[in-house]
C-alpha cells in the first residue's frame, strides 16, 4: 500500500501522525512523507520597497522550516512503525493543495492522510482548507484526521 503523508508541522499533523503509527499495515508499505512550502508574495509589484534580498531569505527560512519538519516526521514513522516499512519523502515548493494532488497522482498513492485544522467557516473562506480541497479532488481514498478543539488544538485524551 502507497500512503502519502501530507504534513505541515501543526497540532493535527502530529496527530495524523500518530494514528498511522497506531494502525496496522500490510507489509512493506511505503510511505512518502510530504510537506509543502511557499514564499508569500506582495500584494503589488513594487513589494513596498523591500530589501533586494527580502525573498530570499524567506525562501531560505521557509525551506529550513519545511525540511525540519519532513525530516522530523520521516524520523518519527521510521521509529515506530514495522521495519517492513518504507518511509521517504520530500519537502516541495508550492501551494499545499496543489503539492499534496500532484505527489500523489505521480507517484500513484493509494491512500493520502493528512491533518484537517478545523477552522470554521469563516476562516475557512479567508485561508482556504487544504483538506477539503484535497479531498474534493483526489483521485485515491483520502483520510482526514481531525482535531477536536478548534485552530488546530488536539482533542485531549479521555
Amino acid at each position: 500500500m502507497k500512503v502519502l503523508v501530507a504534513i505541515d508541522g501543526s497540532a493535527c499533523s502530529e496527530l495524523a501522525l500518530k494514528e498511522i503509527c497506531q494502525r496496522p499495515w500490510p507489509i512493506g508499505s511505503h510511505f512518502k512523507v510530504v510537506t509543502a512550502y511557499e514564499v508569500p508574495m506582495p500584494a503589488s509589484p513594487e513589494g513596498w520597497a523591500l530589501p533586494p534580498t527580502y525573498f530570499e531569505e524567506l525562501d531560505r527560512t521557509l525551506r529550513k522550516q519545511a525540511q525540519t519538519i519532513f525530516e522530523s516526521a520521516v524520523k518519527s514513522l521510521k521509529e515506530k512503525l514495522d521495519e517492513s516499512m518504507i518511509v521517504d519523502g520530500e519537502f516541495v515548493p508550492g501551494p499545499p493543495k496543489s503539492v499534496i494532488l500532484t505527489e500523489a497522482e505521480s507517484w500513484g498513492a493509494d491512500l493520502i492522510m493528512l491533518g484537517s485544522h478545523g477552522y470554521r467557516a469563516w476562516e475557512r473562506f479567508l485561508l482556504g482548507s487544504v483538506s477539503q480541497g484535497v479531498v474534493s479532488h483526489a483521485k485515491c481514498s483520502v483520510e482526514v484526521v481531525r482535531c477536536a478543539g478548534t485552530n488546530g488544538s488536539p482533542k485531549a485524551a479521555a
